[in-house]
C-alpha cells in the first residue's frame, strides 16, 4: 500500500480534505445530476475569482458555446482550452478563474469551450464539438493557437492536434496538457501503483470510461484515446505536466516518449507530492503554486512555438 501521508504534505491534504466537504470520495456513486451539483458547489468553493483588467465574454465558435478571455493588452496568440471532469461534469464556469489567470499572467487571449457531455452526450459528440469549435476559433483569430486541456480536457485538446494535422496545418504552436487521461497501459506504471489515490483512483475511471464510451469498445481511437494513435508524426511542441499521486502520471510519459520516438519535442513533469485536480489548490499549497507558475511559463513558450525551461 502507498503511503500517501508520507508523500503529500500537510497542505495538500488541507486541499484534499477542504474538497471532500463538498465533493465526496465516492461521488461516483451519486446519480449523475447530483455527481453534477456537489463538483459545481466545490468549483464555487475554489473559486479564486476573476483578475483586474481581464475582459469576458461568453459567446460561440463553430456553434459551440463558449467564453472568451481577453487580456489588457493586444494578445498575440489564442489559448484553446478544454476543462476537465470526466467527459461527465464542469463546465465554462467550473474553470472559470483558471482560465482568468491564464489570460491575465501570458497576456493570451483564451477561449473556453463548454462541449457535451455524456451520459446525454457520449463520445464521439464530446470530440467533434471540441473540433467544430477549434475550427470556428481558427476562422475567427489569426496568429498560432496553443491547445490547453486539464484530464478529460487535456485528452481532448491532444485528440484535436492529432487531428489536426493535414486539416488546419500551422496553426497549432504547441498544446499544454495537464494531468490528461491519453489511454495509457492499465497495467504498470502509476496505474498500478497510485491506483487507490486521493482524489483520482481507477475505479472513478473506470466509471467515466464506461460513461464516455457508451459501453462499445473505442480501441484504436484516437478521437477517444491519443495514445492508440499508430502516428505520431507532427504534432506540435508539447508539454505534459501531471501529479506523482495520480493513477493517470504515466500516460504523461508515455506520451513524451511516443512524441520524442516520432521526432518530435516534448517534456514531461510529474510533480511531487501533488495529487489530480490540484490546480484548485494552486493559493493553497506551495507546490501546486510553483506548478501553476510552470503551467503559465508553458503556454507563454508553446505560443511561439518552443518549449520552456523547466
Amino acid at each position: 500500500m502507498t503511503d500517501y501521508r508520507a508523500l503529500l504534505d500537510a497542505e495538500v491534504w488541507a486541499f484534499l480534505d477542504e474538497g471532500a466537504r463538498y465533493y465526496p470520495p465516492d461521488a461516483v456513486d451519486l446519480s449523475i445530476a447530483e455527481q453534477r451539483r456537489v463538483y459545481d458547489r466545490m468549483c464555487t468553493a475554489f473559486d479564486q475569482g476573476r483578475p483586474a483588467g481581464v475582459t469576458v465574454t461568453d459567446t460561440s465558435f463553430g456553434g459551440v458555446s463558449c467564453r472568451l478571455y481577453s487580456p489588457t493588452a493586444d494578445p498575440k496568440a489564442t489559448v484553446f482550452f478544454c476543462h476537465g471532469g470526466g467527459f461527465v461534469v464542469g463546465g465554462l464556469d467550473s474553470h472559470d478563474s483558471i482560465c482568468a489567470e491564464f489570460c491575465e499572467s501570458t497576456n493570451l487571449r483564451v477561449i473556453a469551450v463548454d462541449y457535451r457531455m455524456s451520459p446525454e452526450h457520449p463520445h464521439p459528440v464530446d470530440f467533434n464539438d471540441a473540433w467544430a469549435a477549434f475550427q470556428g476559433v481558427a476562422a475567427a483569430f489569426e496568429g498560432a493557437i496553443v491547445l490547453c486541456g486539464d484530464s478529460a480536457g487535456g485528452n481532448l485538446v491532444a485528440a484535436i492536434a492529432h487531428y489536426a494535422r493535414g486539416r488546419i496545418d500551422n496553426r497549432i504552436s504547441g498544446q499544454l496538457l495537464i494531468y490528461p487521461g491519453l489511454g495509457g497501459d492499465w497495467s504498470k506504471g502509476s496505474y498500478v501503483e497510485h491506483a487507490d489515490a486521493p482524489g483520482l483512483t481507477t475505479r472513478d475511471m473506470e466509471f467515466y470510461m464506461n460513461i464516455r464510451s457508451g459501453g462499445q469498445d473505442k480501441t484504436g481511437d484516437a478521437t477517444y484515446a491519443p495514445l492508440h494513435d499508430t502516428d505520431f508524426t507532427g504534432l506540435p511542441a508539447t508539454v505534459v505536466i501531471t501529479a506523482q499521486c495520480d493513477p493517470l502520471s504515466s500516460d504523461g510519459e508515455a506520451y513524451r516518449d511516443a512524441l520524442i520516438g516520432a521526432g518530435g519535442n516534448a517534456i514531461w513533469v510529474e510533480e511531487a507530492g501533488l495529487v489530480h485536480a490540484y490546480l484548485r489548490a494552486r493559493v493553497m499549497s506551495q507546490k501546486a503554486g510553483d506548478s501553476f507558475a510552470r503551467m503559465i511559463a508553458s503556454l507563454t513558450s508553446l505560443s511561439a512555438g518552443e518549449l520552456p525551461d523547466l
